[in-house]
């Protein structure tokens, strides 16, 4: 009986050996799947990565130039209050010019009308 319950014994533990050892198989070639899956997905995702770097580099770029163009069109197209000297200076020119208008139609009338008397 002795012998009979040491080789039931070890079978067991032969049989639990097995099982054990199947077990760690399995696991072993799920994580080596699973570390398989997931550094093609690491790869997927360092190329999306890098795209979007890449879009967002070429998407800056635009963005400068838009806002260059932008601050050139906003300095035509804004209309900037004028000081008091440049209105000053615009109005007194304006004057003179219709000061001498005015003198010359008044002389150009005078001419006519001396025409017609004599």
């Amino acid at each position: 009986t002795g012998l009979a319950k040491e080789e039931t014994e070890e079978s067991d533990a032969q049989a639990e050996y097995d099982k054990i050892t199947q077990e760690n198989k399995v696991a072993k070639t799920a994580k080596d799947q699973d570390v398989k899956y997931k550094t093609a997905e690491s790869k997927a995702l360092d190329k999306t990565a890098a795209e979007l770097t890449s879009d967002r580099e070429t998407l800056n770029t635009e963005l400068s130039a838009v806002n260059e163009y932008y601050a050139k069109i906003k300095d035509r197209c804004i209309a900037k209050p004028e000081t008091y000297e440049t209105r000053k200076a615009r109005r007194d020119a304006e004057i003179k010019g219709l000061k001498e208008a005015l003198t010359v139609l008044e002389q150009e009338t005078a001419f006519v009308q001396r025409k017609r008397t004599g």
